[in-house]
């Protein structure tokens, strides 16, 4: 059945696209721990896509029978790169293309891609129209409030405008681009662009539990949530888990962990090799070896990891380091 944003259950749980971070291992590890989430790609480069870059259809390899439906974020800021990358994607298997006008990264805004957009929103409706007119797929955008402020009006003329483009769902970090990821998100911003749109809304920012996620949905169609998830993969289930009012239990110990965890490693030498997937494991594992005593040796330790082996190892002591301290502990 093809994708649509109109068919898809409410409310929507996305995982949200983050460079260097949303590859495809953690993607399958994810879907994996909870099926009914919907994942982006980290974003993609449309002038890599164009001018076919190795690198850029490297970072696009995904495992169509684990990772569908497949939103592929792409970048840029030429209207005719994102109908030719649109293309591309269509024949490659994406489910629907999300173009990126929120990244505040300082590089990207400097290139006028990501959130410099916000500046030019009849270039930035372009993009949308030229997107959607060379492809079948759904087409989506991901941004934020304002360049340096929130301005209610600005952003509901905004979105409109993005709508009326083609756009078939919007999705909004509640920050300014300022802001990067400073400060609260506003989520309000969020509500009132929903209340003006005939489209689908789902909200981003600051969502690191399922009590967030049901507090913050309110008049939306979905949350999306990205960084919280790093390290904490479970957080997508239990979150669906109380959408549909339920709870889920996710392992607590470092040793219920462990299997997912190795799970990951795996994954990303699978999909990268062994030298570059454990070298990009570091990070993950810095961010889910926290909370006990030692850690921040522990830490040291993984992100220096080079081998499959060397991961197993020293996962394998944290989780006996830490059965070890709670055994004294109980003494």
């Amino acid at each position: 059945m093809k994708f649509s944003w109109k068919n898809q259950k409410r409310p929507i749980l996305a995982l949200a696209p983050m460079a260097g971070y949303t590859d495809s291992a953690f993607r399958q590890l994810v879907k994996s721990i909870e099926p009914k989430t919907i994942c982006f790609t980290e974003f993609t480069c449309t002038e890599g896509i164009v001018y076919n870059s190795k690198n850029t259809f490297r970072q696009l390899d995904f495992n169509p029978k684990k990772e569908k439906p497949l939103i592929v974020q792409i970048f840029g800021k030429k209207p005719e790169h994102f109908a030719t990358s649109a293309k591309v994607l269509e024949e490659l298997g994406a489910d629907a293309i999300d173009i990126n006008m929120g990244c505040p990264a300082k590089k990207v805004v400097s290139s006028d891609h990501g959130s410099a957009l916000l500046k030019n929103p009849d270039l930035a409706a372009e993009i949308v129209a030229a997107t959607k007119n060379a492809t079948a797929l759904p087409v989506s955008v991901k941004t934020r409030i304002g360049i340096s402020e929130y301005d209610p009006d600005w952003l509901i003329d905004f979105c409109k405008k993005l709508e009326k483009a083609g756009a078939d769902l919007i999705s909004i970090h509640g920050r300014t681009a300022k802001q990067m990821y400073k400060g609260l998100a506003n989520w309000n911003a969020a509500y009132e662009v929903k209340k003006n749109l005939k489209i689908p809304v789902i909200g981003n920012g600051d969502i690191a539990s399922a009590k967030d996620a049901l507090e913050k949905l309110q008049n939306l169609d979905g949350v999306m949530v990205g960084r919280a998830t790093i390290g904490n993969p479970w957080l997508m289930a239990e979150i669906r888990a109380a959408f549909e009012g339920k709870t889920y239990k996710k392992p607590e110990t470092f040793e219920e962990k462990l299997p997912i965890l190795i799970k990951h490693c795996e994954l990303n030498v699978e999909t990268k090799g062994e030298k570059r997937g454990m070298l990009e494991m570091r990070k993950h594992l810095a961010g889910a070896v926290k909370g006990f005593p030692g850690a921040s040796e522990y830490r040291a330790k993984v992100v220096h990891l080079n081998t499959l082996k060397e991961a197993k190892q020293i996962l394998n002591e944290i989780s006996n380091h830490i059965k070890n301290e709670q055994k004294l502990n109980n003494n």
